[in-house]
């Protein structure tokens, strides 16, 4: 197994630059989630990463080689990608074992590794089955497993659930969880859905217009946010941003009825705005009435989520498990702890701290 190094790494199309100078580390066994929105680059880098797109500059190491202009079958990597790509008249057996029969691989070592992949994967009772009597999770297995009998250094995944309904997305990610658990891979998976990164990485990278904007893990990140992007990106629902004013040592939030927040950081000098940022789960639903008001209730059986919104139009998700009557227009409170206030410049959307 090896780890990932990318040292300033840059893609350009003719004039257009894609992807700016990208520094990353991913070490061995690592589980590596890119995040971001669509055309963050997240898909770009992991192509670059494979050898699917040229680096334009930088290098890209794969243990103590560099592979910045290595062929994609000399990386020692196998991608899983969003479309199954299996072919059609062969059986689940036969789709897995292709590539090392392609290779002259002889027969009993496919079928040691084949077996072995299908026991990792469950897929034992399918290996005669064609993939139109396979389930869209079972297809994506025997995907996982073609790459799993390549024995590769890097395993990497391009949106690999992107396809595949609620219910088997959650299978799938347990599923994927429980192989790189068993077979210690290093592992690189691209993803919009934060969701996915948050379970499943032991890094996370969050990309926003071909730039890295804070890496760590999921709960570094989604306690320790460094600007207004990444704490908006990662959590669900996503974390409320309403206009603060700094008075003296305060911050006035108009919205919340001109609700007053002392904090002992270093804050931009007075009248300059601010983003006060709460998570729904901060935050508590009081019968106290101010000029908030329930625009929505969203039940979810454990929780529900409720949409209130200020005077000022600005929207506040909160998450509770209370099942309290509330008709939509009632006007209601909030309350929370001050120490899970995060606050943000308001013009370089930085984090102060």
């Amino acid at each position: 197994m090896s780890g990932v190094e990318l040292k300033k790494v840059i893609k350009k199309y003719g004039s257009t630059q894609v992807i700016h100078g990208v520094d990353l580390k991913i070490d061995d066994g690592e589980f590596c989630v890119f995040v971001g929105p669509s055309g963050c680059g997240k898909s770009t880098l992991l192509r670059m990463v494979a050898g699917l797109e040229e680096t334009t500059s930088g290098s890209i190491r794969i243990g103590k080689r560099d592979v910045t202009d290595a062929d994609p079958a000399d990386r020692g990597i196998a991608m899983v990608f969003q479309t199954y790509a299996l072919y059609p008249h062969m059986s689940v057996e036969e789709n897995m074992g292709f590539g090392l029969k392609m290779n002259g691989v002889p027969k009993s070592e496919i079928e040691a590794k084949v077996g072995e992949a299908t026991r990792i994967l469950k897929l034992e009772e399918y290996l005669k089955r064609k993939p139109a009597a396979l389930s869209g999770g079972q297809r994506q297995r025997v995907a996982i497993g073609r790459a799993i009998v390549r024995g590769p250094d890097v395993f990497l995944f391009d949106e690999p659930l992107s396809n595949l309904d609620a219910e088997l997305r959650v299978d799938m990610r347990v599923e994927i969880a429980r192989l790189h658990s068993e077979i210690g891979a290093t592992m690189i998976y691209v993803t919009h859905d934060q969701v996915e990164a948050m379970t499943l990485a032991d890094k996370i990278v969050v990309l926003r217009a071909g730039r890295i904007e804070q890496v760590g893990s999921p709960m570094e990140l989604y306690k320790n946010p460094d600007n207004k992007f990444v704490a908006g990106f990662i959590g669900s629902p996503s974390m409320n941003f309403l206009k603060g004013t700094v008075m003296g040592k305060n911050i006035i939030i108009p919205g919340l009825d001109n609700t007053e927040i002392s904090t002992t950081i270093t804050l931009p000098k007075e009248g300059s705005n601010v983003f006060v940022g709460l998570r729904p789960q901060a935050l508590t639903i009081t019968k106290k009435k101010s000029s908030l008001k329930v625009h929505m209730r969203e039940r979810l059986g454990g929780i529900t989520f409720d949409y209130l919104q200020t005077n000022s139009g600005e929207r506040i998700i909160v998450e509770t498990k209370s099942d309290d009557p509330i008709d939509r227009d009632t006007q209601v409170a909030i309350s929370f702890d001050q120490a899970d206030v995060l606050l943000f410049d308001a013009k370089t959307e930085l984090r102060l701290r």
